[in-house]
């Protein structure tokens, strides 16, 4: 068996997989953050506790009423959408004028609440959800097998993320979102309903959470920690893309679950800590981030 640098290649392709996976969760996550904190100029610290509770609504729906995981992809991410528009209309719309801070300790607090009343009725202990039958099994590849469920993880998080991005970047409607938060007064003025707008846009951020929160579901047990257990590491992937950058955040975090990966091949001891090293040179060398733009 071939080897690099001492390391057998099947065992090096399976970590660059794993770290593929994570990038793919990293990228959804950090998108979600990224539109809500590029449009709408809130640092969204419920993120994910809002990825938690996708994949809860998977789960449950799938022990209580029977939803597969198919229609779960569709199911959770409108729950949690809903719950993202009774955020932002009963809490949120009152801090968009106050100091970006205020956004976050709010949404710090809701992360929070979010989590005490799931560890409340489920407990710490993990819950499986098993992959659906189409997914299962593995490819074998020749040079090493490869899991069909990270697969579809891979191609069905860079499908959304490039579709999010397609749709804010290069269409009519994300020309109005943009607008909208940067004079809200004059795209008022042409008839479009901009409160509307922005609680929209709050609850796709709160969907791609959801949906990142399902994807992940066959992968990682489903606790109320798996969450906040995620989230200081997205944050870290969207200030080193560019705060409100959608691309960088895209770019950036399937980058980083592949060095990530790398890292627990070759110096096991960093891989918990390589991306807040990158975090601190990034800030040190363009603070703005590598995608952002300079003020």
């Amino acid at each position: 068996m071939s080897e690099i640098f001492g390391i057998p290649l099947q065992a090096l392709l399976g970590q660059l997989l794993l770290g593929l996976v994570n990038g793919s969760f990293y990228a959804m996550l950090s998108l979600g953050l990224a539109v809500i904190f590029g449009l709408l100029g809130i640092v969204n610290f419920a993120h994910g506790a809002l990825y938690m509770v996708g994949a809860y609504v998977a789960w449950l729906g799938l022990e209580k009423l029977g939803i597969n995981y198919w229609l779960s992809l569709l199911v959770a991410p409108i729950v949690v959408g809903a719950l993202g528009v009774v955020i932002e209309r009963t809490m949120l719309k009152q801090l968009y004028r106050l100091d970006p801070l205020y956004g976050l300790l709010l949404t710090f607090g809701l992360a929070l609440i979010l989590e005490g009343i799931f560890r409340d009725q489920f407990g710490v202990s993990g819950q499986s959800y098993s992959v659906p039958e189409q997914l299962q099994g593995a490819t074998d590849l020749g040079f090493m097998i490869l899991p069909n469920y990270r697969a579809w993880v891979v191609f069905a998080s860079l499908l959304v993320c490039l579709g999010v991005w397609f749709v804010i970047e290069k269409t009519r409607l994300g020309a109005y979102l943009r607008a909208g938060t940067e004079n809200p007064q004059l795209v008022q003025a042409f008839g479009i309903n901009v409160p509307m707008m922005v609680t929209l846009t709050y609850a796709a951020g709160a969907g791609l959470a959801a949906l990142a929160g399902v994807l992940a579901a066959p992968v990682i047990q489903i606790t109320p920690l798996m969450g906040s257990n995620l989230i200081i590491v997205v944050f870290a992937v969207v200030v080193i893309g560019g705060m409100g950058s959608i691309l960088g955040s895209i770019l950036t975090g399937l980058a980083l679950g592949v060095i990530e990966g790398l890292t627990k091949v070759f110096y096991p001891e960093a891989s918990n800590i390589v991306v807040f090293v990158i975090m601190a040179i990034v800030l040190m060398l363009r603070p703005a981030g590598l995608f952002g733009k300079e003020k």
